[in-house]
């Protein structure tokens, strides 16, 4: 009978058997303290991650009766928009449950996502009362900035989530990476329609200029048809109720005859598939974003044929325990972490999420 290996021990003389130091030097390195190389430190850290060592964090908090804050500033739902932000908050509340043991609360704070007024407004309320750590939907851009300039100052660390603004100083971005999510969408309509058929983009959003993530999409979906011959026609959708909606639509396609594709750069591709419906565009192929309550029920019932959905449960946890990590536990972050570009069909939806309670 084989003898059974013993298991590898994984605390703080494990560590420091295989870096060849000696305790203490795991232990600066662990509570950050000086007196350590940075080769030396690289290679404690990285064995850290390996072993995924946890101190023991619990006991040590409790004794210091110390509270770690961390605030969320994502946008609310509300009756005109989609569903699609309770998805990143069920993420959050998945982390916080986690690690409120640890001495850890979250402050959730809300801004309208159709009134960059309200976003200053809430950052300026923040900022009273800072946080020891921010997860951030930089949704407006200018806003966004000004607002991580003044973390900075205080040394406030924080995490983006769902769109990224690039060459700022944040503890890392999860999240999409936009512009090969609208490449795949390409993709998608090059195998499943008329080579010398047009393809529709809209943008449907109030701000559009500052929606960044969009115009990334779009960007993508060009790339891919750099080289091709088909047409691409976009259209800019200012007003998010479905009778704007419809009425934009209708005036776009009475002006180009030849579109048998749809490209919808965001949630709102249950509204465009209302309306195809109702003009009986069966041959229009339709793909947009996100696994909301009505997107999903829009793809069981055949009106949507593809949605591109990147976990954002997983982005809104994954943000919160990046900043759990870096402040608590004293170890390296991954600096970007791109979601996979996940593709949903009316025959797989059921399966997707059902860690965090997707809509099967």
């Amino acid at each position: 009978m084989k003898k059974k290996a013993a298991e590898q021990p994984l605390g703080v003389k494990e560590i420091a058997r295989r870096a060849n130091v000696a305790i203490a030097t795991v232990d600066r390195v662990i509570h950050n303290r000086p007196g350590v190389s940075l080769k030396t430190k690289n290679k404690i850290e990285q064995i850290i991650q390996e072993l995924n060592y946890q101190p023991n964090i619990l006991a040590r908090r409790l004794a210091s009766r110390k509270v770690l804050r961390l605030a969320t500033l994502i946008p609310k739902v509300s009756s005109e928009e989609t569903d699609f932000w309770t998805l990143p908050l069920a993420g959050i509340q998945k982390a916080e449950e986690e690690i409120k043991p640890f001495g850890v609360k979250i402050e959730p704070y809300y801004f309208d996502l159709n009134d960059r007024k309200s976003f200053v407004k809430t950052t300026k309320k923040m900022l009273k009362d800072p946080a020891d750590g921010i997860l951030l939907a930089p949704s407006f851009i200018e806003e966004s900035i000004s607002f991580i300039r003044s973390c900075s100052k205080l040394n406030i660390p924080y995490v983006f989530i769902n769109s990224d603004i690039p060459q700022q100083e944040s503890l890392c971005y999860i999240g999409p990476d936009l512009f090969r999510s609208g490449y795949q969408a390409g993709q998608l309509f090059h195998y499943c329609t008329p080579r010398n058929s047009g393809i529709l983009v809209l943008n449907i959003s109030r701000e559009i200029e500052d929606h960044h993530h969009l115009l990334r999409k779009e960007e993508g979906l060009r790339a891919y048809f750099k080289d091709s011959k088909r047409p691409v026609i976009k259209c800019d959708i200012r007003q998010t109720d479905q009778h704007s909606i419809e009425k934009e639509l209708s005036k776009v396609l009475q002006q180009h005859h030849g579109i048998k594709a749809i490209f919808v750069t965001n949630s709102r591709v249950a509204a465009v598939s209302h309306y195809l419906e109702k003009k009986g565009k069966k041959d229009t192929l339709l793909i947009g974003y996100d696994f909301t309550q009505e997107n999903v029920s829009r793809l069981d019932q055949g009106h949507i044929d593809f949605l591109i959905c990147q976990q954002p449960q997983e982005q809104g946890y994954r943000g919160i325990m990046a900043l759990y990590q870096s402040l608590v536990l004293k170890v390296p972050v991954e600096k970007t972490h791109f979601m996979p570009i996940d593709i949903i069909t009316k025959e797989n939806h059921q399966f997707y999420m059902r860690d965090f309670g997707g809509h099967a």
